[in-house]
């Protein structure tokens, strides 16, 4: 049960088939210029041949994409307080240590990671996802690590050393069987006007009787924070604006808009897990922007209004059926 409490933890003590974790660690300096998500995980498919760990990287700033493939025993964690090591790179939620020469990508260095922000959770909830963590028959699980923070230290990469402090780091994860038939993610804490994130995930999860779309938004202003779930009745509506979204969702008095503006040359194409094995796509940018506003519906004001940058955004599957 510690890692049904501590949804950050490594879920895979006992897999040793069709099982999949990953950790997605999304850094932007402070000018909005580099942005990377590294992304450390593990993937167990049929047989030993599909077993392996790995690193993905997107480039933001180049729009490029690297995969690198690692043996499944170069895997090696810690559930006493989440780290986890793959190779000689190193991931906790406080700091990450890369040595990678892959190809035409080399980094090297080590960030730390202060004052993050975390969802709110409870023994009844917790993490992100809540009460869903004790239900055994999901195909995936997922978990919102650090909501925002802000990064100290230095990146050298192909040769060109990037200062990433005063930078912006989210952290979450993703394990289980297979990401969803269809889904959808924003996020970004990259605004101009206020310490201020969101991030939103929406997906078709399928359940015993009959599947369902299930979805949350999680919401920080300063220290403040709002969310907008399944779990807490929250309602939502998606309006398509060609290759980009509007969605609004609304809780009682609160009314959130999301309205999302990309370059379609700015995506590149990810590996998912299917089964396990990393053999599906999925089609990611982390350069695109999105306006957010917040409202209170009943006093006719607005809590907050800007425009977020560097910010990740991810479709997937049959995306268009989430459109009203």
């Amino acid at each position: 049960m510690k890692e049904t409490f501590n949804p950050n933890l490594y879920h895979g003590k006992h897999k040793r088939k069709n099982f999949f974790e990953g950790w997605y660690f999304k850094i932007v300096d402070k000018k909005n210029d580099y942005k990377f998500a590294i992304i450390p995980g593990i993937s167990y498919g049929n047989n030993n041949d599909d077993h392996h760990s790995f690193v993905q990287i997107l480039n933001g700033k180049e729009s490029k994409f690297n995969y690198l493939s690692y043996d499944i025993n170069d895997f090696r964690y810690n559930n006493s307080r989440f780290r986890i090591c793959i190779h000689s790179n190193i991931f906790t939620l406080e700091s990450m240590s890369l040595s990678i020469d892959h190809n035409d990508m080399s980094i090297h260095g080590n960030l730390i990671f202060k004052n993050l922000l975390i969802w709110p959770g409870s023994i009844i909830n917790p993490g992100s996802m809540g009460f869903y963590n004790y239900l055994k028959f999901m195909e995936c699980y997922s978990q919102v690590c650090a909501l925002n923070g802000s990064i100290l230290g230095n990146l050298n990469i192909n040769g060109t050393n990037v200062d990433f402090t005063g930078g912006k780091v989210y952290i979450e994860k993703n394990w289980g069987r297979s990401f969803p038939k269809s889904w959808l993610w924003i996020q970004s804490n990259s605004f101009k006007s206020r310490k201020a994130s969101v991030t939103c995930s929406l997906g078709t999860i399928p359940f015993p009787i009959k599947d369902f779309t299930g979805f949350l938004i999680g919401v920080t202003l300063e220290n403040e924070f709002y969310s907008f779930t399944t779990i807490n009745h929250s309602k939502i509506n998606i309006q398509s604006l060609g290759e980009d979204i509007v969605l609004t969702a609304t809780k009682k008095n609160l009314k959130l808009t999301l309205k999302t503006s990309t370059n379609p040359k700015d995506f590149v194409i990810l590996k998912a897990p299917n089964q396990g094995t990393m053999t599906s796509t999925v089609k990611e940018t982390i350069s695109g922007q999105v306006y957010m506003l917040l409202e209170d519906t009943k006093a006719n004001k607005k809590i907050f209004e800007d425009i977020g940058l560097s910010t990740g955004i991810e479709y997937g599957g049959d995306f268009f059926k989430f459109y009203n």
